[in-house]
């Protein structure tokens, strides 16, 4: 059962802030469903601090323990790609089913977009989970 699970790549420039959270989450509640992975075109030397320390806090999840900044060809071939809304620079990534988020980057912004952020992530989430299903 394990093999026939679509692999779903979560991708953004630095693949250091959505991208992350969107795995972390995607193992969270649909590892049973698909395979997830994040990665970027650039990385960073580490995961955004205010994404680790709020997926902790909401979630108990620490990202630092099981993720790190990935480029796109430390990842598998993929079957879905998710772009987190990098609009015109967003990384290519051949697959099957592609698309995109479209969501604003809160680096550097308040805990209240974050949560906001964290929340669309988490729902659509759940939702490709559900039309995975279908």
């Amino acid at each position: 059962m394990s093999n026939n699970r679509p692999k779903v790549a979560f991708i953004c420039i630095h693949n250091s802030c959505r991208s992350q959270i969107a795995e972390a989450l995607s193992k969270h509640f649909a590892s049973d469903l698909f395979e997830s992975y994040s990665a970027g075109t650039e990385i960073k030397p580490q995961i955004n601090q205010d994404a680790v320390r709020l997926i902790k806090e909401i979630y108990s999840i620490d990202m630092e323990k099981t993720q790190r900044s990935k480029l796109l060809a430390d990842i598998p071939p993929v079957d879905i790609v998710v772009t987190m809304g990098c609009n015109v620079d967003c990384p290519f990534l051949p697959c099957k089913q592609r698309e995109d988020w479209g969501l604003e980057d809160p680096t550097g912004k308040s805990d209240e977009e974050f949560r906001i952020i964290i929340d669309i992530i988490e729902s659509k989430i759940k939702d490709l989970a559900k039309r995975l299903t279908n």
